[in-house]
């Protein structure tokens, strides 16, 4: 007989979770003032070292968007940059905003995005139903450190007080999800609202699925 698992919080990913996002947006923004297509920068694009440093807020907005002038061959101003830049956000997803709204009124809800301070400033703004539905929203460059490494996982089990074996995990992008486990946590890897809904309901009767 399995074992129940004890959760004391939950902690959840935003983009991909709680609302849509498609990068494929910026790279069509950017067809304007780059000579490339949308495809060629959607190959030239890539989450390298420039990117992850961003995220832990390591490097500013500016020297990452030259960074984005010279792999993607943009030509435009911040300003048009920062335009398609914003625009890989889309639509709310309300099933599981629904659900961690009714969920924290038994457990306490958490966030945990990696995300550049420009696209922080974007989306707090954007979705305030969504922010307003956790006790405490991370940013890795708020914090300067970023998923799927061990350190964040720690540091944010340690701001809200929980032991990491007790905080359910929810990502959709697997890499994090093995780096939340590897740091002791329980995690789901969410591939649509059904699996955090799933996840939230197994609560106490059997550990979650990756």
């Amino acid at each position: 007989m399995t074992r129940p698992f004890q959760i004391s919080a939950l902690l959840f990913d935003l983009g991909g979770v709680l609302f849509n996002i498609s990068f494929d947006r910026a790279f069509e923004a950017w067809q304007s003032i780059s000579r490339l297509s949308a495809d060629e920068m959607r190959r030239a694009f890539s989450f390298d070292e420039a990117y992850q440093r961003h995220e832990r807020g390591e490097i500013a907005r500016r020297e990452y968007f030259d960074h984005l002038r010279q792999a993607l061959h943009l030509t435009g101003s911040d300003a048009e940059i920062e335009d398609g830049w914003n625009a890989i956000f889309l639509d709310e997803i309300p099933s599981t905003i629904r659900l961690v709204q009714d969920t924290r009124a038994k457990l306490p809800c958490y966030a945990f995005s990696n995300s550049n301070a420009t696209h922080r400033a974007f989306w707090m703004a954007k979705y305030p139903s969504v922010i307003a539905a956790f006790d405490r929203v991370f940013v890795s460059s708020d914090i300067g450190l970023r998923k799927p490494e061990a350190e964040a996982f720690a540091h944010v089990a340690a701001s809200i007080g929980a032991r990491p074996e007790s905080i359910l995990f929810f990502d959709d992008t697997h890499e994090n999800v093995l780096g939340a486990m590897a740091a002791g946590l329980h995690a789901v890897h969410v591939r649509g609202p059904e699996d955090v809904e799933q996840a939230v309901q197994a609560i106490g009767r059997r550990p979650p699925v990756v």
